[in-house]
């Protein structure tokens, strides 16, 4: 099979609805939270658990939900929320009718206990769950996209629409932008100058990558998406853009301020698309007949649309500081989740207004409607892991002693001296190693995806994807995918993490 036609395969697609995309994202959410609530249960009825039901655990509840949303159940994606909120509901009732804790008390005695807690914030785990689910989201999609069992509305758009792998993108950079550098306070010390030097420094892995992954596509003639970044352009040149003129920007305007940087790029840029020839500029070249010739002409829609990309990374910034608030009890993160999801409906109804109003989405430009919703999607998400992290919270302080990797714990306030607080799990089970999957993917994230890109292309190689059958092509991704989590599983369990910088 040609390259060229595999090209073809993948290329003129117009996507999908909002909603759908919307619907497919919040699943993994609800399967997360399944996940938490059957390792509770399992540690009431049996103490022990070995790294090889752990890592079984979490690809089944993590993985295979979401190569099954992608492929053979992508028109049934109402009937498995269905599926998981009653089997969600099933292990709850399990959970609650063993609780430890609380055991005599009415619901209302119990929930308003519940909400007077803290919870130990070593990190915020919707962050990390976010980052993991687009992570094995992409993976999934780079290499199931070869195959006639993908959806083809899911595939990536040419020019106007929002389909399923277009997310993809724009929630990386959103889900980098939360757990960023300046986010985390990392770089509190030392003269502007030494922050520039650094965020210089750290580009230079992705430079590495971007020319290799060049080199190579262009040296085994491996088919190309032509429109979605240009001839030499790829996303790692997007994420050096991106890194660079967001630490500039961030050096310039206050941290909180960040939002208010998101809206005036995009505006601005939205405006140029509108009343400059910017617009005609990426789709027809400067001779408005398609040119290839010349390095902007060449990689025209590749630099051109890095301008959203920092008006999502902005957004992203802003949306880590809120959510690395300080927050006393469990309560005050409930209004937190409130606040996140009303941010998320607020922009699909702007979306809406601006799809009929000014432009529609489109991913190759990175247009004003490409940039909302790529921010609503990644809010509802997040806003839906948040409430999972709560309703498992809920469950594990309903089991005292229950852990569960990659989640809140629970702790008891002292009411004289909130510095000074019980925590509900043991330092025994605290200093437990993490066998977690999702620990394992979000430390080694870039790994995975460089993981993923080269096995995607041997597999490429290898087999004749375009004339697979269904059951062969379920059993190579979920192959795919069990070899390259099973490495970054391994890897966690060396305690090993491998960066470049």
């Amino acid at each position: 099979m040609s390259q060229k036609q595999k090209e073809a395969f993948v290329s003129n697609h117009n996507g999908t609805s909002v909603l759908e995309v919307t619907q497919g994202l919040c699943l993994p959410a609800f399967c997360i939270l399944c996940r938490g609530l059957l390792i509770i249960l399992s540690q009431h009825l049996c103490s022990s658990h070995t790294w090889r039901t752990r890592f079984f655990t979490d690809f089944v509840f993590l993985i295979v939900p979401l190569v099954a949303t992608l492929t053979i159940l992508s028109s049934f994606v109402l009937l498995e929320h269905l599926a998981v909120i009653i089997l969600g509901a099933g292990l709850f009732y399990q959970i609650y009718c063993r609780r430890t804790c609380c055991a005599r008390m009415p619901v209302q005695k119990i929930l308003e206990k519940f909400l007077k807690i803290g919870l130990e914030l070593e990190y915020v785990p919707a962050i990390s769950c976010f980052r993991v689910i687009n992570s094995a989201f992409t993976a999934i999609a780079i290499l199931a996209v070869d195959f006639p069992l993908f959806p083809r509305r899911f595939a990536k758009t040419e020019l106007y629409g929002t389909g399923a792998m277009d997310f993809g993108v724009g929630g990386f950079i959103f889900g980098t932008a939360m757990v960023c550098p300046e986010v985390r306070r990392k770089y509190t010390d030392g003269s502007r100058f030494y922050y520039l030097t650094k965020s210089l420094y750290s580009v230079w892995p992705l430079v590495f990558l971007g020319i290799g992954r060049l080199v190579i596509i262009k040296s085994i003639g491996y088919q190309e998406h032509l429109t979605e970044y240009g001839v030499h352009w790829n996303f790692f040149f997007t994420l050096i853009v991106v890194k660079l003129l967001t630490s500039l920007l961030l050096i310039i305007f206050p941290l909180n301020k960040s939002w208010i940087v998101a809206i005036s790029i995009i505006v601005l840029y939205q405006l140029a698309l509108d009343f400059t020839p910017l617009k005609r500029l990426i789709l027809y070249g400067t001779d408005g007949n398609g040119t290839r010739i010349g390095l902007l002409n060449a990689n025209r829609e590749g630099i051109i649309s890095t301008l959203g990309y920092v008006a999502i990374h902005m957004a992203g910034v802003q949306t880590g500081s809120y959510m690395l608030k300080k927050r006393s009890h469990v309560k005050d993160w409930v209004k937190g989740t409130y606040h996140i999801l009303l941010t998320a409906i607020s922009l699909f109804i702007s979306l809406y207004i601006v799809q009929v109003n000014v432009e529609v989405v489109s991913r190759r430009m990175a247009n004003l409607a490409f940039c909302i919703w790529i921010i609503a999607s990644s809010l509802i998400l997040l806003s839906s892991l948040l409430l999972c992290d709560i309703i498992l919270s809920f469950a594990k302080f309903l089991i005292k002693g229950a852990i569960v990797p990659c989640s809140w714990k629970p702790i008891q306030l002292s009411a004289t001296n909130k510095k000074h607080s019980e925590s509900l799990v043991s330092e025994a089970e605290r200093k437990e190693p993490s066998l977690c999957l999702i620990t394992a993917m979000n430390r080694n994230q870039l790994i995975f995806f460089l993981l993923s890109n080269i096995t995607t292309g041997l597999i490429n190689l290898v087999v004749d994807t375009l004339h697979s059958s269904t059951l062969w092509a379920l059993i190579v991704l979920n192959l795919y995918m069990f070899t390259n989590c099973l490495i970054i599983y391994v890897l966690h369990l060396q305690d090993k993490t491998i960066k470049f910088w």
